[in-house]
């Protein structure tokens, strides 16, 4: 394993010290942000001065706005443990945010600078970010990690795509397809690891007796399977055989979510809610996959995957991860509990939000509000977290 590196004596201030912190921090304030726009310009009381329409402009600013920020703040922070070098900080990571911000401002007023030219915007950061990341894996002797950038050039090219449909038919589809299948790509890998590892070590230490399965043949099948089926998704979503495929991969990763003995870890609630998160990801397979039967509203599976899947994984790795990397003990407090809960029903009330049209109404504002309290309910409860100095144990 590599070592994990030291930080550089940098002057600048305590929140540009680590990747993590400013994406953290200003993803989670968007995600709540964005939604608060986007309700009253659902209801027709708002209107957002961006070249997409408002149903283009939430998807890709959940989507390619704050989960790219995400998935920003996790890679600039864990390759330098995968290669032991140091870690981007101070004015490059500062130019970095910046460029992720000016990507959101563009896309939101892109009627007034031209669709076109917030494209150029949006894209730089993502291609920034994998620039960055494929140069520090390039140090790395952990061959198996650039399967991480692979699926992250994946959702760039998903992106691209998503302007283009956006701006030159009006509305996205296939872009939407692939920056989700790409998400939840990241989601199985890296969910793969931190999950069973996490349960191990607090198993070990605190609930001795049977233990996570160890990563083996049976994870490749099961990620393998989901990628063929994302990909037919991708390609024809309303094929049965897609949806045979979609069903196929939900079985096989509820029981590697099963294989994790995330049953015996109720009592530390930051690894308990890992479990719950990764729960979405079967969930959302098995509903998309029986909505090409006309089972189910394709609504309702994607919104498992997005609010729920997306939405718990990347608060569960946020809070976590914030707690290590600034020196103070893994333990989710009241406040982190209860963005837990209200996120989960949020994923649970927007579901039933397409089951029940006659309810649409309540329940989609129910859900957004719910997704709003949490996040923004993430940011204030970590703002002292992940904008003051590293505690020292």
């Amino acid at each position: 394993m590599a070592p994990t590196p030291r930080f550089k004596a940098d002057s600048s201030p305590a929140l540009f010290s680590a990747g993590f912190r400013p994406f953290f921090l200003l993803g989670a304030i968007w995600a709540g942000a964005a939604i608060a726009l986007w309700l009253p310009a659902y209801f027709g009381e708002l209107t957002i001065a961006t070249a997409f329409s408002p149903r283009d402009w939430h998807i890709h600013e959940m989507l390619y706005g704050y989960v790219s920020a995400v998935v920003a703040g996790f890679l600039l922070t864990a390759i330098p443990n995968w290669t032991g070098r140091l870690p981007l900080q101070g004015w490059p990571l500062v130019g970095l945010t910046a460029c992720w911000i000016i990507g959101r401002i563009a896309v939101a007023f892109s009627a007034f600078i031209g669709g076109w030219v917030a494209a150029g915007f949006d894209l730089l950061f993502l291609t920034l970010l994998i620039s960055v990341a494929a140069r520090e894996l390039s140090h790395g002797a952990q061959n198996h990690n650039i399967r991480v950038l692979a699926v992250l050039c994946v959702f760039l090219v998903g992106n691209v795509i998503f302007h283009v449909e956006a701006l030159v038919e009006g509305e996205a589809d296939y872009g939407v397809r692939i920056g989700l299948a790409a998400v939840l790509t990241l989601i199985m890998l890296i969910g793969g690891r931190i999950v069973p590892s996490f349960t191990r070590n607090w198993l070990a230490r605190e609930n001795p007796g049977p233990l996570p399965a160890a990563p083996g043949r049976f994870d490749l099948v099961a990620i393998a399977a989901a990628a063929a089926a994302l990909l037919a998704w991708v390609i024809v979503p309303t094929a049965r055989a897609t949806g045979a495929a979609l069903i196929l991969a939900a079985g096989l990763h509820a029981i590697r979510l099963a294989r994790w003995r995330g049953e015996r870890t109720w009592r530390d609630r930051l690894v308990f809610v890992l479990h719950i998160g990764y729960f979405f990801v079967p969930l959302g397979f098995l509903a998309t996959g029986l909505s090409v039967f006309g089972l189910a509203p394709v609504s309702a599976g994607v919104h498992l995957w997005t609010v729920g899947a997306v939405g718990t994984m990347t608060l569960a790795v946020m809070s976590r991860a914030s707690l290590g990397h600034t020196g103070r003990a893994l333990v989710a407090s009241a406040n982190v509990q209860a963005v837990y809960v209200l996120v989960i029903a949020a994923a649970l009330v927007r579901a039933c939000a397409a089951l029940l049209p006659d309810w649409s109404a309540a329940l989609l504002i129910a859900s957004g509000v719910a997704w709003i309290s949490a996040f923004l309910g993430f940011a204030g409860s970590y703002w002292i977290i992940l904008t003051h100095p590293r505690r020292l144990r």
